[in-house]
């Protein structure tokens, strides 16, 4: 395995290595896209993908009387992300969980905002995994997605040939699958060559 497939599941030495450098490297895009996140106090906010765990502490920040909640499939991530954040889960605000996007055990309308930050590359299935994050949001609740391509330029091809199950979605095919997984008012966001989506789920739901 190279040592560029740690981005898609951080493991062993390599993989400690590379969350390290994607919490530190995905900092300016993870700052520009929280721009467009507008979070009460007291949100309850789940990231999937959570990687390092520096986005939860940043989100932990955003909402300081609210609870975040990490989620990743790579067992070298979770440990990472506790550790960075080992004071809030001490307080009862975070919580780290090994698991999958695609079949997540969260209750329904369980949070006020979604984030994924540099990960939906990876997930399976894309359309069933907008769909569980629709069904864990609360009615009125916000997703945001954070990539640091959007496919726009030829230069993405080197990344999705070098990391294998790699796919760099464009902006519309994005909002397409969104909009598929009931989600309304979608917003688009480019700067560079990244890309920022914050998409709604309707709150006429009980």
């Amino acid at each position: 395995m190279s040592f560029f497939e740690n981005t898609r599941k951080p493991v062993g030495l390599g993989g400690k290595v590379m969350v390290s450098m994607m919490n530190l490297g995905h900092t300016p895009v993870a700052t520009w896209g929280l721009e467009f996140l507008r979070l009460s106090p007291d949100a309850k906010v789940l990231d999937c993908g959570c990687g390092g765990g520096s986005n939860i502490k940043r989100l932990l920040k955003s909402c300081p009387r609210g609870i975040v909640k990490g989620i990743d499939y790579s067992p070298v991530s979770v440990e990472k992300a506790r550790k960075v954040n080992h004071a809030a889960i001490a307080e009862g605000r975070c919580s780290v969980l090994q698991g999958s996007v695609a079949d997540m055990i969260f209750a329904d309308a369980s949070f006020d905002a979604v984030t994924a930050f540099e990960t939906v590359y990876f997930w399976p299935a894309l359309p069933q995994c907008f769909r569980g994050i629709y069904r864990v949001l609360k009615p009125g609740g916000t997703f945001l997605i954070c990539n640091e391509s959007n496919g726009d330029t030829d230069k993405d091809e080197k990344w999705t040939e070098i990391i294998g199950g790699m796919v760099i979605y464009k902006s519309g095919e994005l909002k397409a699958y969104l909009e598929q997984a009931g989600f309304h008012d979608v917003q688009i966001h480019k700067k560079k060559n990244w890309l920022c989506i914050t998409a709604r789920k309707r709150g006429d739901q009980a």
